[in-house]
């Protein structure tokens, strides 16, 4: 069995990216912090299947939906509740490491994700109403987000920048961080009290290039790709926090911007299903997975530091992606879009459950 602690003293935190009312209450999520799991993630699509999907929160969503409040009022309740909870139960990871780890994350409504002004105001909104200072809020690395994720730095409010696929974007989201933490220190704000990670996805960018690669009939790269873009971004990561720029930052106590994997369950049945766990293994760097990954991990994984070996074949591979004519940008660029519509669809489809909940307690 891979022991998750021996993982985390090779650099590398373990986040569970799932949220339910019944792993609070069974007191699952507290046997998975001892076993070395150290933060918890969630977003709309996982929120949806844990209040339509299960009978969790019916006792819950009677009395709120009883006051006639709003429907997104009523997720909201229900989801800060379970946020500030687990918060609570991961307080101690946060304090014994000096609030480096130990983070729960919500999201921002994603019909916000091409609105800068409206996720600058629901991140403060939420982060204020959730109350914890071990809380993530997640602002997509659209356009839009980025101005968005430098701003909420500079007011020493956390995020987890999610849904990033390339490495330009990734850049980008780095540099937000940077230029909103120099901000923050600006006004005299404690760097070691704010935190980030840039959430990389990775299994999505290979059921996507495979497809494009089974077209041209090239075999070769399938499977290979997706690794191979997170091991550059990895490269990038230390070339971005290093240097005089980032020397000043880290002397007031700032932490890196840490790289998340995420998006790492297994689709392709073909391949391991701890393949994105396995290989990308690496210090200063989060792996969120999901339920039945996890399980998989703990069972059969491997501890070993595989993040920054062979970077040099994973540039050569993307090298060759680009000279059978495939455009990995491109690829990359629709993931973030259909990534963003696939969460609004979530969230949509979980206000109208909540909605129709609400009908049927009162006879339609």
């Amino acid at each position: 069995m891979a022991d998750l602690k021996s993982l985390n003293a090779l650099g590398q935190s373990i986040w569970y990216d799932n949220i339910r009312r019944a792993l609070l209450e069974s007191g699952e999520f507290e046997e998975m912090f001892k076993s070395g799991v150290t933060g918890v993630t969630s977003n709309p699509s996982i929120f949806e299947k844990a209040i339509a999907g299960s009978s969790d929160y019916d006792q819950v969503l009677e009395p709120l939906l009883s006051e006639d409040l709003p429907v997104k009022k009523v997720y909201e309740t229900i989801a800060i509740d379970d946020i500030q909870r687990t918060a609570g139960l991961l307080r101690k990871t946060y304090a014994d490491t000096d609030s480096k780890d130990g983070f729960v994350s919500i999201e921002v409504s994603p019909e916000l994700a091409n609105d800068t002004e409206g996720t600058i105001e629901e991140a403060r909104r939420l982060f204020a109403e959730v109350g914890q200072p071990n809380v993530m809020i997640k602002v997509p690395a659209t356009r839009a987000g980025i101005p968005a994720i430098e701003a909420l730095i500079g007011e020493g409010i956390n995020v987890n920048v999610t849904l990033i696929f390339s490495l330009d974007r990734y850049a980008e989201a780095a540099e937000a961080y940077i230029s909103g933490l120099e901000a923050l220190d600006r006004r005299g704000g404690d760097l070691r009290r704010v935190a980030s990670v840039a959430s990389f996805f990775v299994s999505r960018v290979d059921t996507a290039v495979d497809h494009a690669l089974g077209e041209k009939g090239v075999e070769s790269l399938q499977g290979k790709i997706a690794i191979a873009n997170a091991k550059v971004a990895y490269a990038r990561f230390k070339e971005i926090f290093s240097g005089e720029r980032w020397d000043a930052l880290a002397e007031k106590g700032a932490w890196v911007q840490r790289p998340l994997w995420a998006s790492t369950s297994t689709k392709n049945p073909a391949y391991a299903d701890t393949l994105y766990v396995d290989s990308l293994i690496g210090s200063e760097t989060v792996n969120t997975v999901p339920p039945a990954t996890l399980e998989a991990y703990m069972d059969h994984g491997t501890i070993a530091r595989t993040l920054d070996l062979d970077v040099e074949s994973a540039e050569a591979e993307l090298h060759q992606l680009s000279e059978h004519g495939i455009d990995l940008d491109k690829i990359t660029d629709q993931l973030l879009r259909e990534g963003v519509d696939a969460f609004a669809k979530s969230f949509r489809s979980m206000l109208a459950s909540i909605d129709a909940k609400g009908r049927d307690a009162h006879g339609g």
